[in-house]
């Protein structure tokens, strides 16, 4: 149980996982993600990163000084730079886990042994610890031990398929989503973890996988009947006016599918004829009639930008103009609902980025704050630890707490 206070939250509000320790061993995306949505839910998060730092540290970013994708994937974390290769460095790590809630790492399945930190070697001094393996396959199989990533998970599980316009045309899903799929399910198992912990008193080992990830967002195509042959229509896009549209300036995504929602479009954008047209008066007629509909739909769209459809069409219209991630920062609802916090980094200066996932009536949670440096917190962490002045300078000495 952690009780000192953290960076810039001298007044921090209880969240549901305060008290909570969560040791972060994870780089990239999925690990760390999946951490930071365990911070946000109030519980302390150390970042542990090897003297070379986690890669997001160095992927391309306009800002000179940080990643962005760094700052956006680890906020709310205190910093600290252990070498597990060095035993000082480890017998470190390991003082940490013994006093830790939760420990999470995306190392190979073969490599936390070889550390001397696998769950099995944990467990001994720390029988209420929930470990958690984010892996790209899982722990068994012929392809437990090869990387995986996600556009790689992307491409072996179907979704790139049915992301493209056809079989012969396949095409990643940018925003690395099964890697957020993939934090949000460690999130949920570690939570669902710590609650078994507080009804028997007993730890355990937690596993998320990339392909388990992406598998298990794709529930409603991983479907097949007995009776169903290979080549059956699995995907779930409904089709016909769905999608996005051009209009006289900007692009509009609409979807009606609906009865009353289609009759709304169809009267809204003056083709109140099409709503009463037996042809049309299903989903699956109008995804079959695309090639009749679309065109008169289109051509009607260009009496106005996607800005003023969105504005007319209101509620009676499912819709959204398509806008860039910038828009995003001023958005009324977006700011309405408090998504946007403003941070302060100790190289990049202020900025502002993304809140909160979830709102908590009784237990708020703590307000976020900054990414860490690389072992910003690595003096501070250890003494919490029990570690003097003088251990510490001599971890700095032998270079197990980086440069």
């Amino acid at each position: 149980m952690s009780t000192e206070k953290r960076p810039g939250n001298a007044a921090d509000l209880p969240g549901p996982l305060s008290g909570i320790r969560v040791l972060d061993l994870s780089s990239y995306i999925a690990g760390p993600y999946g951490c930071t949505l365990l911070a946000d839910l109030g519980a302390e998060v150390i970042k542990i990163e090897a003297p070379q730092g986690d890669t997001l540290h160095k992927y391309p970013s306009t800002l000179e000084k940080e990643g962005r994708a760094f700052l956006g994937v680890n906020r709310s974390k205190r910093g600290l730079v252990l070498d597990l290769k060095q035993p000082e460095g480890l017998a470190a790590l390991k003082r940490l886990a013994a006093e830790a809630d939760v420990l999470v790492h995306n190392f190979r399945p073969s490599v936390p042994a070889r550390l001397g930190i696998a769950y099995e070697q944990l467990k001994p001094d720390n029988p209420r610890l929930v470990y958690c393996a984010v892996t790209g396959y899982g722990e068994t199989g012929p392809l437990k031990d090869k990387a995986g990533y996600d556009q790689v998970l992307q491409s072996m599980t179907g979704i790139c398929a049915f992301q493209g316009k056809s079989a012969a045309q396949p095409e990643i899903a940018y925003g690395s989503i099964v890697d957020y799929y993939a934090a949000s399910m460690l999130a949920l198992g570690a939570s669902a973890a710590l609650l078994h912990r507080e009804r028997t008193g007993e730890g355990q080992y937690v596993g998320v996988s990339l392909l388990r990830s992406a598998l298990a967002m794709q529930s409603a195509r991983f479907i097949w009947a007995e009776s169903e042959g290979r080549e059956v229509e699995r995907d779930m896009r409904s089709g016909g006016i769905t999608g996005i549209h051009p209009t006289r300036e900007g692009s509009l995504y609409l979807s009606a599918n609906t009865p009353h929602f289609w009759q709304a479009l169809c009267e809204l954008v003056g083709l109140p004829e099409m709503a009463t047209d037996p042809r049309y008066d299903t989903v699956r007629k109008r995804a079959q009639a695309a090639g009749e509909i679309v065109p008169r739909l289109r051509a009607a769209l260009q009496a106005r930008t996607a800005l003023e459809w969105e504005a007319l069409f209101g509620e009676q219209v499912p819709c959204a103009a398509v806008r860039r991630i910038e828009d995003m920062f001023d958005h009324p609802q977006v700011l309405a609902e408090d998504m946007v916090a403003t941070l302060e980094h100790p190289l990049v200066g202020r900025y502002r980025g993304f809140g909160k996932p979830i709102k908590f009536g009784a237990t708020p949670g703590p307000a976020p704050f900054a990414a860490p440096l690389p072992g910003q917190h690595s003096a501070a962490i250890l003494a919490q630890h029990g570690y003097s002045e003088q251990e510490i300078e001599r971890l700095r000495s032998l270079g197990v707490l980086g440069n």
